[in-house]
């Protein structure tokens, strides 16, 4: 195999690592929008949120470095639940306070209160955390896979599998259980779905703790993966999630899981392969800029996604 082709396969491993973190992002903008048709633009702080609950909880425990696999699985865990826990109740109160009064107002001020409130959240969390970044401990020690000449590392595969496991247990929710056809029929029929004895404030509360959940649990993911967090990161991470919902079909629960993977791929190559292309007149940091061409091309020649439906239907 060539050394492009090798390239190109480091490139889609990891492009394969960052898409699961956009993809479990990305769910939570499509459960919102598919039963109340709202972009919910706060979410990418939830997502931030859980890094910063996460570094909490380690500095809490005195975990600071490489520790062994019984103590990293239950501080992880709890990791897991406290960001999730934090940023889904702040997630219930935000639909509550902010979106609930505007739910049968136009688009355009549920919009505007979803912008005032990203920044609200922004700003708290500059003011709590401070300006400069929080770095992440490194508790996984690092092991390397090679497979011709394909790099792994241990730290990818357990983003890979709990990212895996989290979007299977979602997918499963929402299509075989009956709390997962409340949601469904409250998507589809808002009206039909009350008259049928269904809890509309109680179905749309629990979308609001399932996305801020999952992003939660993606912002500990991109934190242990990139050693760091910082009160910005939720706006940039949750464009490219909001491009993966859209490049998927905004409102579609499997199509933000494909936009998610699609997109990270898209992105890594994009920056191994820049370089190259451009003999190194573009260099790797311009892949953010694959995330808008992607949102910019699907606007334009398929604005309804990949496999445009909404959740309901």
């Amino acid at each position: 195999m060539g050394s492009l082709g090798i390239l190109l396969l480091q490139q889609l491993v990891n492009g394969l690592t960052t898409g699961c973190i956009y993809a479990l992002i990305a769910l939570g903008y499509s459960m919102v929008y598919g039963v109340l048709e709202l972009l919910n633009f706060a979410h990418g702080e939830l997502f931030m949120l859980g890094a910063y609950v996460a570094i909490v909880i380690l500095g809490g425990l005195a975990l600071h470095g490489p520790a062994p696999l019984g103590i990293l699985i239950g501080a992880l865990g709890l990791c897991f639940i406290g960001g999730m826990f934090v940023s889904s109740s702040l997630g219930v109160v935000i639909e509550k306070v902010a979106y609930r009064p505007l739910r049968y107002a136009s688009r355009l001020a549920p919009i505007l209160t979803a912008l005032g409130v990203s920044i609200v959240l922004q700003n708290t969390t500059m003011l709590v955390a401070g300006r400069r970044p929080w770095y992440f401990p490194h508790i996984f020690s690092s092991q390397t896979y090679e497979l011709g000449g394909i790099i792994v590392t241990n730290l990818q595969l357990f983003i890979l599998v709990v990212a895996t496991g989290l979007m299977v247990a979602l997918h499963y929710l929402v299509n075989r259980t009956d709390f997962g056809l409340a949601i469904r029929a409250v998507a589809e029929d808002k009206t039909t779905a009350s008259l049928m004895g269904i809890e509309l404030d109680r179905t749309i509360s629990s979308v609001f703790v399932i996305g801020p959940a999952l992003g939660a649990a993606a912002g500990l993911l991109f934190s242990l993966y990139y050693g760091v967090a910082f009160f910005t990161m939720g706006f940039v991470a949750g464009i490219k999630a909001f491009t993966a919902a859209v490049l998927g079909g905004i409102g579609n629960i499997p199509g933000a899981m494909v936009g998610g993977l699609l997109l990270g791929v898209l992105e890594a190559i994009g920056a191994g392969v820049l370089p190259i292309v451009t003999r190194g007149v573009l260099g790797a940091e311009y892949k953010d800029v694959f995330a808008f061409v992607v949102l910019i091309a699907v606007m334009v020649f398929k604005p309804t996604g990949l496999m445009g439906e909404r959740v309901g239907r």
